[in-house]
């Protein structure tokens, strides 16, 4: 066991010959996640996302796009993937569990936005097979890779899910028009077309979100 010290963990070295006491090896520590941890989601995806991928081969695809072309918007539906997943479990986690004077309208509310939201994910993972590229969806992968907070499951008050549901749409529609601005640099105007339905739909769902709130 080493000792942890702010950014680096000190791991003791065997005592060696010329030297009368125990040395220690600084390595980086990795910052514990939760609400304001400053190693953030998007962080984690950067650092740890590019290279394996790079590593896994591409497969033949009807797509006239280079290989090249057809890596980058599979890795960057491969983003949108992740935060589709983690969203689609979060706004269940409110489905289940909301309560107050506007439950009868968000419960069923809530429920219709996961059902898009699945479809959604499907048709992004399927494209991105379709480029020669993989889907990557475990929980595991998609705990490590989304850029969504977590979700305070202990919530209960209906606004208080709308607020919390709004805000990670929001960020998920970040990753879908990131995903669509490498989608057009590369003249992938399948692709595009795509993410701009998701774009479109989930824009009106956070309008209600946001209205809801307004009221």
């Amino acid at each position: 066991g080493g000792k942890y010290r702010g950014d680096v963990i000190l791991t003791p070295v065997p005592p060696q010959p010329g030297r009368s006491a125990t040395m220690f090896e600084a390595a980086p520590a990795r910052a514990p996640l939760g609400p304001g941890a400053p190693w953030t989601a998007a962080k984690r995806r950067s650092a740890s996302g590019t290279n394996h991928r790079e590593s896994i081969p591409m497969y033949h695809s009807p797509s006239r796009l280079s290989e090249k072309a057809r890596r980058k918007v599979s890795e960057a539906l491969n983003n949108v993937l992740a935060d589709g997943l983690d969203l689609h479990s979060q706004i269940k986690v409110a489905h289940w569990n909301i309560k107050g004077a506007h439950f009868a309208a968000l419960h069923p509310l809530f429920e219709t936005f996961a059902v898009a939201l699945a479809g959604f994910t499907d048709d992004v993972a399927e494209r991105a097979v379709t480029l020669g590229g993989m889907a990557f969806g475990t929980t595991r992968h998609v705990a490590k890779h989304s850029r969504l907070d977590e979700y305070p499951q202990e919530t209960t008050k209906d606004l208080d899910h709308v607020q919390l549901l709004a805000e990670r749409i929001e960020v998920f529609l970040e990753s879908v028009r990131e995903a669509r601005a490498v989608a057009t640099k590369h003249e992938d105007d399948d692709t595009v077309d795509l993410l701009t339905t998701i774009v479109e739909g989930f824009e009106k769902n956070a309008w209600f979100l946001r209205a809801t709130l307004d009221s």
